[in-house]
């Protein structure tokens, strides 16, 4: 429980200092890291894993709990305060320390992220509805290359925020948002596999679960 409020009151903290790549108050819910990690599934098989924008590690500890065991993560994220946070719990947590030995901080942009077709499954984290057009196709086509044959990207998106947030925008924000759900509708359109309506989330979500075909 203590380190649960912990958590929360780094990411309430890092809202307001970078809310643009935070994207909300609160780290993602059980229900919504649950939902997530649907496509990471323990196997005899070695499997590599990337997670992009995990913040705190809420969505991680539900991967870690499924990893197999010769499964590799991969965390990708920007922010120092919570590069900090994930290091602690993987040096310090039960849970994280017994996969300390397979997963890999990255502290960078995931463009920067070196290789291709690298994983089997990557799950984002990232708030695409805060970015520009622009941005999220460049993050949207490097996690595609990112993405071994077969494999599944997943991400989520909060449901209508798009929606509401243009009804009290102004012009060039209803535009931005606009190109924005383009930029998602193209990657889903003919790729997405599921998509899970997380309604307990806080504020509801939907999580996109998408495989390309080659």
């Amino acid at each position: 429980m203590r380190n649960c409020l912990s958590e929360s009151r780094v990411f309430f903290r890092e809202y307001f200092r970078h809310g643009r790549t935070t994207g909300s108050i609160l780290p993602s819910g059980r229900s919504l890291a649950r939902a997530l990690t649907r496509y990471v599934r323990a196997t005899d098989e070695p499997k590599q894993i990337l997670e992009v924008g995990p913040g705190t590690g809420p969505v991680t500890r539900q991967i870690v709990r499924r990893f197999g065991p010769q499964d590799r993560l991969d965390l990708v994220e920007l922010n120092d305060a919570f590069v900090d946070v994930l290091h602690h719990r993987l040096a310090s947590e039960p849970v994280f320390r017994a996969v300390a030995d397979r997963t890999r901080v990255f502290h960078c942009p995931v463009e920067d992220l070196p290789g291709q077709s690298a994983y089997d499954t990557i799950i984002s984290g990232l708030p695409f509805n805060n970015f520009t057009a622009p941005e999220v196709t460049r993050i949207l086509d490097c996690l595609r290359g990112l993405l071994r044959a077969g494999g599944t990207l997943s991400f989520f998106e909060y449901i209508a925020i798009r929606h509401a947030r243009a009804m009290v925008s102004g012009r060039a924000e209803r535009e931005r948002l606009r190109q924005v759900g383009e930029a998602l509708s193209s990657t889903l359109n003919g790729n997405e596999i599921r998509r899970d309506w997380i309604w307990p989330n806080i504020p509801p979500a939907w999580v996109h679960h998408v495989r390309f075909s080659v």
